[in-house]
């Protein structure tokens, strides 16, 4: 409502233009143009009046006032046609910050434009379209060529190629198969597949993402109101500037003079452009930020801290030492390990088959032990894999760390251990965020400070803190001194959610994370790439310094103005033009907040295996 109605204030004020040109230079007839401005010049005025006490009313403070006794003051003084050119400036102003923001906004709007609106419902009488707020649980879908997905499910029938870029901004498509997950809002490829159900279009990834942007969109920045205050400055200079040249040359055109340079109402809001532009910025990246605060604490953070698991490591689980007892060799001890495990869905079952893809011996009579293990009949012998109180009754050595011991026959043979991944990108992610100005790194994990430090070490970490459970995380960041303020926390477990929440910016990892950490933070990267954390303190770094920049510069180019105008140098209608001028270079200038940031960003790559 309040963009129709600055475009409807255009083009009722250009309307007024014509007429009251056509009246004065074609009809000769000044008079009725001065009364035809005057009119819609005060009523104008009093629509903005409103408006400026419906600001002060919501606790903000613009420079509105400036603004309308600009108007006034040329319309007392028989400037009718400077204040027509300050109208102009006003509602052109207004609408040309409706259309910037709404450019800047462009990207975070495109994931809303995209949601999915209905699903192919497949059932024994065959395929019926329905809403996809619809979709219940467990309902068989049919999502054909070129399609969105409509809700996060599992593949059932067919394979597809699915493009997930607006998800998770990976630009490659990503190959899907039977048993694979499809998440709402990716775009399917050439070929059709039936896919099952598994949340509803409210709880899918899809519009958990919406919920993030219109949050985003909504939660206005501590920078604009520290942009509001510099209006209180600004316009009492510019009412002492008017005053004093009244005062010197008792001439009352003076007072117009000046406040006709000094009406900046949309210079003061290029700040926010400028931050909805950086918000962008992020949106394209990969990155979503909920508000503009979120960027103003990033600018100024000093202290980042992050979880271990799924975090700096992938939460992938390698194979990374083996060990036999005299009689058999580390092959046969991941061979047997990995035959027994082949039919277990557990991770670490997954992770030996990855570890011999070849070659796995065939098992037979598997049964499989909760919590515990498998057993399983190999080249005719009993073989056990799993925890050591369940392979053997016999004593033996375990090891600090995990791992899958192995029996054959119920004598221990030898175990297989595993360990994390770094992620590649880790270490240089710690090192940026050092060159972009945070003082100090910190780990807060709930593993061994043996592992944790070694981590630590290998990536720049300058503090660890280990063995914490979420509260203790919690107090870990409450116990950071105010000086190391603000202080960011990146996670991505439902145990980080509490962490995030605290920090005084939280950053998901939402690529594979949880939804309670993504809901919990104040940014979500969505690329399964840490050192976008870095680039998101870059965006922030480069929006805010472009916030400022928009501000003083538009305030000191309109002091400069106010001071020459006060001498009678600058007519009032030459001066309202300078003002549009200046209004306009000041938002164009916040738009620079959209471009991007050149940084390389490591990808992942073949993994690097730690301890567990």
């Amino acid at each position: 409502m309040k963009n129709l109605s600055n475009y409807k204030r255009l083009i009722g004020v250009l309307a007024v233009a014509v007429i009251a040109f056509i009246c004065e230079f074609i009809l000769k007839q000044p008079l009725w143009a001065q009364i035809i401005i005057t009119i819609v010049g005060s009523i104008i005025a009093i629509l903005m009046f409103i408006d400026m006490v419906k600001t002060l009313r919501a606790g903000n403070f613009g420079v509105d006032l400036l603004a309308i006794t600009a108007v006034i003051a040329t319309l007392a003084v028989s400037e009718y046609w400077a204040g027509l050119i300050v109208l102009l400036m006003l509602t052109g102003g207004d609408t040309l910050e409706d259309y910037a923001a709404n450019k800047a906004n462009s990207e975070l709007k495109a994931l809303i434009e995209q949601s999915p609106q209905t699903a192919h419902q497949v059932s024994d009488s065959g395929v019926t379209d329905i809403a996809a707020d619809e979709v219940k649980v467990g309902d068989h879908l049919l999502v054909k060529p070129g399609e969105v997905v409509p809700v996060d499910g599992m593949l059932t029938t067919g394979t597809g190629t699915l493009d997930e870029s607006s998800l998770t901004g990976e630009s490659r498509p990503i190959d899907k198969q039977v048993g694979d997950q499809a998440l709402s809002g990716s775009v399917n490829g050439d070929t059709s597949f039936e896919m099952i159900a598994q949340k509803e279009a409210s709880e899918s990834q899809y519009q958990n993402i919406i919920k993030l942007v219109k949050q985003a969109e909504d939660q206005p920045a501590h920078f604009v109101r520290m942009a509001d205050r510099y209006a209180v400055p600004f316009t009492l200079a510019a009412y002492i500037i008017a005053g004093i040249a009244w005062f010197i040359t008792k001439d009352p055109v003076r007072i117009a003079e000046v406040l006709v340079v000094a009406s900046p109402c949309p210079l003061i809001l290029a700040a926010p452009i400028a931050l909805v532009s950086g918000m962008s910025n992020a949106s394209r990246s990969g990155i979503i930020v909920k508000s503009g605060t979120t960027l103003e604490k990033l600018d100024k953070a000093k202290t980042v801290a992050f979880d271990k698991t799924g975090t700096i490591t992938k939460g992938h689980l390698t194979v990374t030492d083996i060990f036999a007892v005299p009689g058999y060799t580390k092959e046969q001890v991941l061979s047997l390990a990995a035959g027994a495990e082949q039919q277990s869905s557990h991770i670490l079952a997954r992770s030996l088959v990855n570890a011999i893809p070849n070659d796995i011996p065939t098992a037979t009579d598997v049964v499989e032990t909760t919590a515990q293990g498998v057993q399983a009949k190999i080249n005719n012998q009993t073989v056990k894999a799993g925890k050591s109180s369940f392979v053997s009754d016999e004593p033996f050595t375990t090891v600090d760390q995990t791992a899958v011991y192995v029996s054959v026959n119920g004598k221990y043979v030898g175990y297989v251990a595993f360990a994390d991944e770094l992620r590649d990108e880790a270490g240089a992610t710690m090192a940026e965020l050092h060159n972009l100005g945070i003082e100090q790194i910190m780990m807060i994990s709930g593993d061994k400070q043996t592992i944790a430090e070694e981590i630590a070490d290998r990536v720049g970490i300058d503090q660890v803190y280990a063995e914490k459970l979420p509260a203790e995380k919690i107090e870990v960041l409450k116990q950071v001194d105010l000086k190391m303020h603000p202080v960011v926390m990146v996670g991505d477990g439902v145990n980080d959610a509490p962490s995030l929440a605290t920090a005084d910016v939280g950053i998901a990892m939402g690529a594979h994370g949880s939804t309670a950490a993504s809901e919990s933070a104040d940014a979500v990267v969505l690329k399964d790439n840490l050192f976008l954390v870095a680039k998101a303190k870059c965006i922030a770094n480069q929006t805010m310094a472009v916030a400022r920049h928009s501000v003083l510069i538009g305030i000191a180019i309109c002091t400069i103005l106010m001071l020459i105008a006060s001498f009678g140098v600058i007519p009032a209608i030459i001066g309202a033009m300078f003002q549009e001028v200046v209004d306009t270079v000041t938002i164009l200038w916040a738009l620079r907040a959209r471009r991007d940031v050149q940084m390389e960003t490591p990808e992942s790559g073949k993994p690097t295996p730690l301890n567990a």
